[in-house]
């Protein structure tokens, strides 16, 4: 695909285009959903150019990629045009969301109180991007109340952020960095 102009001046009251060239408000719920996942993936970008090479890294830019997948579903209005094959996330997905937790968890200190966000560059990032992904969950389960999304997508979002929560976590123990916990002030 090549995109030889970037402005087309045809949002400028408001509307915008959804998969299949219906327009619809800016402010649908539908615009609203795969926008504020457009935002964790941005998010997740500047996460990655904090993050040594390597595998959490990896996983990282896998799961940018399977944003703009999700993005591209949910642009997709399914009563006007049917969602094509490349814009299904596979429950593989999930799986190795799943995974991942499980082998982190396995490999740092237990859980023992509520922690305050922060720690390393990383870390304090990482935070910022679950919480993000918290809002992009809220976001598309607004849109589900009117429009089905699948169940593989909702749980790859509910997913997605339980790994950014524990990368965090893991991320402050190889730096040596202490987390701080939660104490009534």
């Amino acid at each position: 695909m090549k995109i030889t102009k970037v402005y087309t001046k045809t949002g400028d009251e408001g509307l915008t285009s959804l998969v299949g060239g219906y327009r619809v408000k800016k402010t649908n719920s539908r615009i609203e959903a795969y926008g504020t996942v457009d935002e964790l993936s941005a998010n997740l970008g500047l996460l990655t150019s904090w993050m040594k090479d390597g595998d959490d890294k990896e996983l990282i830019v896998r799961a940018q990629r399977n944003l703009f997948t999700i993005s591209s579903y949910l642009a997709t209005d399914q009563s006007k045009t049917p969602v094509g094959p490349s814009y299904m996330l596979p429950i593989e997905e999930v799986e190795l969301l799943e995974e991942e937790i499980d082998a982190i968890n396995s490999n740092i200190p237990p859980l023992t109180s509520f922690l305050l966000p922060g720690g390393s560059h990383e870390a304090a990032i990482c935070h910022v991007c679950r919480t993000v992904c918290r809002r992009a969950e809220r976001r598309i389960f607004f849109l589900h109340e009117t429009s089905p999304v699948s169940r593989e997508i909702l749980q790859y979002m509910n997913r997605l952020s339980d790994y950014l929560f524990v990368l965090a976590r893991k991320l402050n123990f190889v730096d040596g960095v202490r987390e701080k916990i939660w104490k009534k002030p």
